[in-house]
């Protein structure tokens, strides 16, 4: 495996009013790089988190969150590369799917 993955969190620091009792969005930033650095070889993975609240320079990033308040999204929104894994309270065995679909290793 030789490209990079990118995992990128869309998310606030005020929890989504219909994620009460969920943790942050920045709490599952956090989280998701843990876990996945244990199940998987990391050294081809960035990470980077969008905070929906503050102005966005990346045309990309400022269209996504212009959807998120347009369709109510909930937060945080988790995207493997430009494939949204998940809306709201993330699943790992979601997004451990897309990883291994776009060739990631295990560990051992």
């Amino acid at each position: 495996m030789t490209s990079s993955i990118l995992i990128t969190v869309y998310g606030a620091e005020q929890i989504c009013a219909s994620c009460v009792g969920a943790p942050g969005s920045k709490d599952t930033y956090e989280w998701l790089q843990a876990a996945i650095g244990r199940k998987y070889e990391d050294d081809h993975i960035a990470y980077e988190y969008v905070d929906i609240d503050q102005p966005q320079n990346d045309e990309q990033h400022h269209a996504f969150v212009e959807r998120i308040f347009d369709e109510d999204l909930f937060y945080p929104i988790v995207f493997v590369n430009n494939e949204m894994v998940a809306e709201g309270i993330p699943r790992l065995k979601e997004v451990y799917k897309e990883l291994d679909a776009s060739g990631l290793s295990r560990n051992n």
